[in-house]
């Protein structure tokens, strides 16, 4: 059994990547599995090498360091998504020659207009307005504007069992429409490189937030159609602000630099297993500590918030 950790590192890590790390670490470790770290740096310019160097000190510092991957390389390096262009480019062209793959020169305006249909979190989703375009269309279009790519789904109910939250069921064309695979600039999308990347690695297990619930779907569709065997999913809730917010790096919320300054690391480790149901006060303990009593029916389901004063 392998789980994972895929960091994008814009920043140092907050209490909330952490405490994704701590349940895919106990998760992997309590089936006898192996941690692996991949670096979702496919912006390289908005995620510097920098920080995921300090990511991996982080983990270490934390006791939670994978058993490959990083810096540290392995079997399926390379572990930095930035390193594995021309990889992703041999399954964008298997999905091309299916006649899966069209050109899209709709602008960032344009997508959301006020006529585009909207999910109810918010997200836009593509009415397929490049879809049909002919050869001589794209032509036209190319010489004053480089297309992203898009990848055509089936008007197709997908349904899994998530490990943590149960059934989820979606219909990719209505609520996903067709998605991104390669931006204008050349940079291949996450949806695409996170499928790729889990199946060559080798990956059984995913554990994320459950803001990516929403996008299983597409990816096991993507994992289908490539002929891979897709991970098991396991999503948790999302840990929030005192006052309700997401945690982000962007507003600075309780980074790794500011948690070393103030706490050892079992004192960390200790409060996000209080958080996460594994016992039942926020004493100090190391994740090795905390691995016999990890069980996901501890786990809550629902957002948890974050207590003031905890941290």
């Amino acid at each position: 059994m392998t789980g994972r950790y895929a960091p994008s590192p814009s920043g140092r890590m907050h209490l909330g990547n952490l405490y994704c790390c701590l349940l895919a670490w106990l998760s992997a470790k309590s089936k006898g599995g192996r941690v692996v770290l991949r670096v979702e740096d496919l912006d390289a310019m908005r995620c510097p090498r920098a920080f995921a160097t300090l990511l991996e000190a982080d983990l270490r510092w934390l006791g939670l360091a994978p058993d490959e991957g990083g810096s540290a390389g392995g079997p399926a390096a390379p572990y930095y998504q930035s390193e594995r262009a021309e990889i992703y480019r041999q399954y964008f062209d298997k999905l091309a020659a299916k006649g899966l793959v069209y050109p899209c020169f709709c602008s960032r305006r344009q997508l959301h207009a006020a006529n585009a249909p909207h999910r109810g979190d918010g997200q836009v989703v593509y009415g397929g307005q490049c879809r049909g375009l002919t050869p001589a269309e794209i032509a036209a279009k190319a010489k004053t504007r480089a297309p992203a790519w898009r990848v055509r789904v089936p008007a197709e109910e997908l349904a899994f069992t998530d490990g943590h939250l149960g059934p989820y069921t979606e219909n990719l064309a209505r609520d996903c429409g067709d998605f991104y695979l390669q931006r204008a600039d050349g940079v291949f999308a996450y949806q695409l490189a996170v499928v790729v990347d889990d199946a060559l690695m080798g990956v059984s297990e995913v554990v994320r937030g459950a803001d990516l619930l929403s996008s299983t779907p597409r990816q096991l569709w993507l994992y289908r159609v490539l002929g891979f065997t897709p991970p098991t999913f396991y999503h948790i809730p999302l840990l929030l602000a005192p006052d309700g917010r997401r945690l982000s790096k962007r507003d600075g919320d309780e980074s790794l630099e500011n948690l070393q300054a103030r706490y050892t690391p079992a004192e960390v480790i200790g409060r996000l297993g209080y958080l996460c149901g594994l016992q039942p006060t926020p004493a100090p303990a190391t994740p090795t500590e905390l691995l016999p009593h990890f069980a996901w029916e501890k786990v809550p389901k629902t957002d948890i918030l974050l207590p003031p004063g905890l941290f």
